[in-house]
């Protein structure tokens, strides 16, 4: 375990060079990414070196949109307007559309008619609310209660109707529509209301009050650590997973590091070994232990036991000093370097495994590398949860235009990167009745603190992004979907995914909010070496924390062979079977497959300090 004082000497060791650790180019370059609109989208298409025009206007008019950012969090008025008015002006004209809307209210106010005269009955009809977790007690059978939840799950109904399918309205106005028209409905609820949950008033009979004691002491404690107030009892719950004392304790060493990461090689566990190395490329948008949680539910201590060498790239959680740093940094100094540190140590083509963004810059990586010839270092390449078509980018898309984008940009110029907790928020928005409103009913009106666990700790362990790295992200990747297109430049040429020749093992997870299921499907279409695509049960992490033994976990798997026809999304589903289990056994085998046979293990180096690293622990 590494000291506060440690912590606090690797930051004073580093951050005051950091741009000039990784390149004394960037000295005197303003970060490329500050301009709005269409001078924007040109700058980041330009690549690393771009030149930035007029000074001054720019910046006053990012001055201008960060006070409009800081008072809406990052949310764009203008484009929720548009969205709005658009939605409102085709509505007001699709005379069809409102004639079933009015037949629909009609209907369900004749049914909540019904039910007034129903006094003290129980509700027949339990049923229809069961796949709703706020509904599940048992409580919501009796009358009223029944009636307030059959009229909210009618007004739910109703809505969804009203904002789908509404001719002439542009898709993503519709979509930002019935977004924030769910966030009004959850925030409506009957379960989030004392006068109307059965549940909280029974909770309240039987402790005489007390949960309502206990809620309002779960409120200033999160309200405390909200402001940043330290050592409350939350805070001290959420410590109580420390890296490198209850998670991120398989063995291993940090071999290299330089300014943006950290290279960590784990100490082999079997006699033989894979005979090629495999280096996991995790997320910036996270800290890297989410592979190496417990050792019962640990990826890596997984692969280790399996008899595979394992490297794991450990970002750094950049302060305001790398507010230059570019998605082009992050590949040529991040993954491109760490790569060759593997090879060489091993020289032998590499097992390579990306995770959520770090899958995406994988996929940059292995074009580039087939591209210019190299294709030869890699063996295999294995994208785990991550986009690379971002045509449908589900829910996150909400937040992506040249409005949005605009907002944001200037919100993390003032700060010089966007900050951890504006990024959470941003994820909770999206997940909502459970993240917000479902957890507030449980601690604050009923008193129960959720049990904190390894996954929640390591998602509170949040990390900052770059400035520029993030504004180049989200415009050259989401607005523009330039990787897909074969815009984005790798060293100032454009790279395409179909050069790729490396079997691939893409996974996707079902629930996945960040990086839809459907959407990472979508690379099918965009190489034809041979590709094993595998849905999994779970979301975006807990779907990739799927260790054996796990109840409730399934997978279906298909390999498509190099150059074969495309099967399409829908019918991948329908036509291949689950299989109960772990997908972390199905990997297993696909890799053993494709590797070399064993080797003895390679002594692992002195190193420069035990694994996890000091960068883990920045905050």
């Amino acid at each position: 375990m590494i000291s506060t004082r440690a912590n606090h000497n690797v930051s004073e060791d580093h951050s005051a060079d950091l741009p000039n650790a990784l390149h004394a180019s960037k000295r005197h370059r303003r970060p490329t990414a500050v301009l709005s609109g269409g001078d924007h989208q040109s700058v980041a298409r330009a690549g690393r070196n771009a030149a930035v025009p007029t000074l001054w206007r720019n910046e006053l008019d990012l001055a201008a949109h960060a006070a409009v950012a800081a008072l809406t969090g990052g949310l764009s008025p203008a484009s929720t307007m548009l969205a709005g008015l658009d939605w409102a002006l085709h509505i007001a004209v699709s005379a069809g559309k409102g004639f079933d809307l009015a037949r629909q209210y009609a209907s369900a106010c004749c049914e909540w008619a019904k039910g007034m005269q129903l006094a003290g009955s129980v509700d027949s009809r339990a049923d229809r609310a069961q796949q709703d977790p706020r509904f599940s007690d048992a409580s919501w059978k009796r009358w009223p209660y029944w009636l307030y939840r059959d009229g909210f799950l009618q007004a739910q109904q109703w809505w969804e109707a009203a904002t789908t399918a509404i001719p002439g309205v542009e898709r993503h106005h519709e979509e930002l529509v019935r977004f924030f028209a769910r966030q009004w409905l959850d925030a409506c609820s009957p379960s989030n209301c004392i006068a109307t949950n059965p549940a909280v008033q029974t909770a309240a009979s039987r402790s005489g009050g007390l949960n309502f004691a206990v809620g309002m002491q779960h409120w200033l404690e999160d309200l405390r650590e909200f402001a940043g107030v330290p050592e409350d009892d939350r805070a001290s719950r959420s410590h109580a997973w420390l890296p490198g004392r209850e998670v991120a304790i398989t063995a291993g060493k940090v071999v290299w590091r330089n300014a943006l990461c950290e290279l960590i090689q784990y100490a082999p566990a079997t006699t033989t070994v894979a005979r090629e190395p495999l280096l996991i490329v995790p997320s910036w948008i996270m800290k890297y232990y989410i592979l190496d949680l417990q050792p019962h539910n640990s990826l890596i201590r997984y692969l280790v036991d399996a008899g595979y060498t394992v490297y794991a790239i450990s970002w750094r959680n950049p302060p305001e000093a790398f507010r230059d740093v570019g998605l082009g940094d992050y590949l040529q100094d991040g993954l491109f370097a760490a790569l060759a540190q593997v090879r060489l140590r091993h020289a032998q083509p590499v097992h390579a495994v990306g995770y959520c963004l770090g899958g995406t810059l994988l996929a940059m990586a292995a074009a580039a590398l087939f591209r210019d010839e190299r294709g030869n270092e890699l063996k295999t390449v294995t994208l785990l949860a991550a986009q690379t078509d971002f045509t449908e980018p589900g829910e996150l898309g909400l937040f992506i235009d040249a409005s949005e984008l605009a907002e944001l940009d200037a919100l993390m110029w003032r700060q010089g990167y966007l900050d951890g907790r504006q990024m959470s928020s941003a994820f909770q928005l999206l997940n909502a009745r459970d993240l917000i409103w479902s957890r507030m009913m449980s601690e604050y009106l009923l008193g129960r603190r959720s049990k904190p666990n390894d996954l929640m700790a390591w998602n509170a362990d949040t990390t900052r992004l770059p400035y520029r790295m993030h504004s180049e992200y989200l415009t050259s990747l989401f607005l523009n979907n330039d990787l897909a297109e074969g815009r984005y430049c790798v060293d100032g040429r454009p790279v395409a995914l179909s050069d790729i020749e490396a079997p691939m093992f893409v996974v996707g997870t079902e629930r996945d909010h960040v990086s839809p299921w459907r959407s990472v499907y979508e690379l099918h279409l965009l190489t034809h070496n041979p590709l094993t695509f595998l849905l999994t049960a779970g979301g975006h992490n807990a779907g990739i924390v799927s260790e054996p033994g796990h109840g409730g976990r399934y997978y279906r798997c298909a390999t498509r062979p190099g150059g074969a026809p495309y099967r399409s999304r829908d019918d991948f589903l329908a036509q291949t079977t689950p299989v109960d289990g772990s997908w972390w056994l199905c990997w297993n085998r696909w890799l053993r497959e494709r590797s070399s046979g064993d080797v003895a293990p390679r002594a692992i180096d002195d190193g420069l300090c035990d694994a996890p690293g000091i960068y883990v622990f920045e905050k």
